[in-house]
């Protein structure tokens, strides 16, 4: 890493530590004077791809960090800076148009061709993704391809076609705010090295229907009128894509949390479980989802107090 920063020119930088996220990756800001960069270091992942994939983002006008040196687990990043859009609506910021510019970078993202090998997000392998809640939360991964089956030809009805670029993990403790850009590149794009080929839908639920933050109704409903009209998009069927991708995203992410906790010392994971099964017990409300509903509803427990301390309880100790 020393000689990675000195052959980029940052080698005497002051550095200043950042929050990380679930992954391996480590983040560091470096101060050189009125100069900001960031150090990401990922010696699991696939830097590279990170790059490839921020380069096409900023190909197509949205604003992805500029890659400024890059070698096999190390990157250094243009600084976006602090915005994050979940800490200025907490400072008070107009939560409703914070959130728009969000879905316009949707909006545009989706008006363009996703990168071609991109893994596809197909049916078949978004049914399988559920596994994680059988196996690391509710324990019964026996159980998992009775659910897989009622889901497949639900997503196989509403979850097509595939084909635009998902960046997973779109929420607002990934989204910046950048005031000195306009329309969509005015939010700034973190967390996309997970991208997969798939529904429009996708990121637009993980982005309203957060699992960190309530996001009011009055700005869930302007955001979704806003897409499906710029888009031309029916709105009842997207709804239901919403819906169902939201109920598939949901469960698939009680499992990896408590994988989080129970196999990687995490356990500040476990403290979103009750949010998550909010949030999946509304996506389960929806008619089209009612048979998957009545099938999940006596093997999945609910993330009760006791039932958090209980997976709490498996923690490795670091």
């Amino acid at each position: 890493m020393k000689d990675f920063l000195t052959k980029a020119g940052w080698g005497d930088a002051a550095q200043m530590p950042l929050a990380g996220d679930a992954s391996a990756r480590r983040y560091t800001r470096l101060i050189k004077g009125e100069d900001r960069a960031i150090l990401m270091q990922d010696p699991d992942g696939d830097t590279a791809l990170f790059a490839r994939l921020a380069r096409h983002l900023m190909g197509i006008g949205l604003s992805a960090p500029q890659i400024l040196a890059e070698a096999p687990g190390l990157l250094l990043l243009e600084d976006l800076g602090d915005g994050l859009i979940a800490r200025l609506c907490d400072q008070g910021a107009d939560e409703t148009a914070l959130y728009l510019t969000a879905t316009d970078a949707l909006i545009a993202l989706h008006g363009h061709a996703p990168p071609s090998d991109l893994p596809l997000a197909t049916p078949e392998r978004l049914a399988q993704m559920t596994d994680l809640a059988f196996r690391h939360y509710a324990n019964c991964p026996e159980l998992h391809d009775d659910i897989a089956a009622l889901f497949l030809p639900l997503l196989q009805a509403h979850a097509l076609p595939a084909d635009v670029m998902v960046l997973r993990d779109y929420h607002a403790e990934n989204i910046l705010d950048l005031p000195d850009r306009t329309g969509p590149a005015r939010a700034g794009l973190l967390d996309f090295q997970d991208a997969l080929i798939g529904h429009r839908a996708y990121d637009l639920v993980s982005l309203l229907h957060d699992i960190r933050r309530n996001v009011s109704p009055a700005t869930q409903e302007t955001c979704l009128t806003h897409y499906c009209t710029a888009t031309g998009l029916d709105r009842n069927g997207f709804e239901t894509a919403f819906h169902l991708l939201g109920a598939q995203r949901n469960l698939r992410i009680l499992g990896v949390f408590a994988r989080l906790a129970t196999e990687h010392s995490k356990p500040r994971y476990l403290d979103l479980l009750p949010q998550v099964w909010t949030q999946l017990q509304r996506e389960l409300c929806h008619p089209a989802l009612t048979d998957l509903a009545r099938a999940l509803a006596p093997i999945l427990p609910e993330p009760t107090p006791d039932f958090i301390e209980g997976l709490r309880a498996q923690c490795p100790t670091p």
